[in-house]
């Protein structure tokens, strides 16, 4: 997980929860739960908690903050103490729930749940 990856990954989860899921309720409860998990993960990774260690080791990174930040492409300076890039990963954390959201509308036509909304309105 990271800045980079997080977005596709999440549009992909949603698009999957829309399909997959068999009721509106359950699809709802899926991203809740999928959302929680991006972000708990992520922001311990951001913050370099150490049960992280074996993600951003996998990954091939310095730390979890490397990995978040450069996701093995970039090479910005993540090691610094930067007020500015902790408000700036606060405002990514803060769009993961559009990211989903997105996924399961691209995703409406194609779903056995949009068929139902249509004989339920």
């Amino acid at each position: 997980m990271s800045f980079l990856v997080d977005p596709p990954l999440l549009i992909a989860s949603g698009a999957a929860i829309e399909l997959l899921a068999p009721t509106e309720t359950a699809a709802d409860l899926c991203e809740a739960a999928v959302i929680g998990v991006f972000i708990g993960t992520s922001v311990s990774l951001y913050l370099d908690a150490k049960w992280t260690e074996p993600i951003w080791r996998l990954c091939g990174a310095k730390s979890g903050k490397d990995w978040m930040i450069n996701s093995g492409v970039f090479s910005f300076d993540y090691d610094g103490e930067t007020p500015k890039a902790d408000v700036m990963a606060g405002l990514l954390f803060s769009t993961y729930p559009f990211w989903i959201k997105l996924g399961r509308v691209l995703a409406r036509p194609l779903s056995p749940l949009s068929r139902l909304r249509k004989l339920t309105w």
